[in-house]
């Protein structure tokens, strides 16, 4: 353990952060909405109006819980409609199924396509790892242990709290803090000696939320103005920009100091 260090975990986001999915995501959640409000057109004579990523994907649906993305997004709307059941299937039109009908549409693009990494994240993982840092995934995904063990990433944290556990444990999904707190609960570290590294806005807010010791957002998506007012005390377009575990250390110490 490097003892000159002024925290003692990160926890990392997956989809965006670690692993170049975010965009998957938004492809999956485009399709299936989109399919979904031409279908009400056709049924019900909506006019048509498409699912933006700037406009609908990164207010509503980006960082949340699958069938809360689902909610968000349809309320912005004005459509109601049951929520349903998680077992619900993909064809039934609740809010669940919607969210089942873009998980497939998301696991055929993540087939077809794989996964890549963003390569400065997982130097700093390895930097952290050796460092003796304790290291936490925390993602809204029911899909972030299969991603992980596509890239071989999956044993490089010491806790992983993803969409599965959170359903296990009842945990409430971002922009609450449950997720990035309880990977803290796991390693025994106290949230001020933690960082939070984030791409989205509702996960930046969970990180000021949860009194986290720095809450990093990486503005992949132009949007750093919008990650700022989230809360975050530091904003960057990639991880490379920080300098390393030092550079970390350095940003940790400065924002205690003030």
């Amino acid at each position: 353990m490097n003892t000159n260090l002024k925290f003692k975990a990160v926890v990392f986001d997956m989809d965006g952060v670690i692993t170049k999915t975010a965009l998957t995501h938004a492809a999956a959640w485009k399709k299936m909405f989109d399919d979904y409000l031409k279908k009400r057109e056709a049924e019900r004579g909506e006019p048509f109006v498409e699912f933006t990523h700037a406009g609908d994907y990164l207010p509503y649906v980006d960082g949340k819980p699958r069938y809360k993305g689902v909610q968000s997004f349809l309320e912005s709307r004005g459509i109601n409609i049951p929520f349903g059941d998680p077992t619900d299937s993909p064809g039934i039109e609740t809010v669940c199924g919607l969210g089942n009908r873009k998980n497939i549409v998301f696991n055929e693009v993540l087939e077809n396509e794989g996964v890549e990494v963003y390569q400065s994240t997982v130097a700093l993982l390895n930097e952290l790892k050796n460092a003796g840092i304790k290291l936490g995934v925390a993602s809204s995904s029911k899909n972030c242990k299969p991603v992980l063990e596509r890239v071989d990433l999956l044993d490089i944290f010491d806790a992983r709290v993803d969409g599965v556990v959170s359903t296990e444990l009842g945990l409430h999904g971002k922009p609450e803090p449950d997720i990035f707190t309880t990977a803290c609960d796991i390693f025994g570290v106290k949230y001020s000696e933690a960082i939070v590294v984030e791409d989205a806005i509702s996960g930046v807010q969970a990180g000021k939320k949860g009194k986290f010791g720095l809450t990093v957002g990486i503005a992949r998506e132009n949007n750093r103005k919008e990650l700022e007012e989230a809360g975050a005390d530091l904003v960057v377009e990639d991880l490379e920009e920080i300098g390393g575990i030092e550079g970390l250390n350095i940003q940790f110490r400065n924002l205690k100091k003030e």
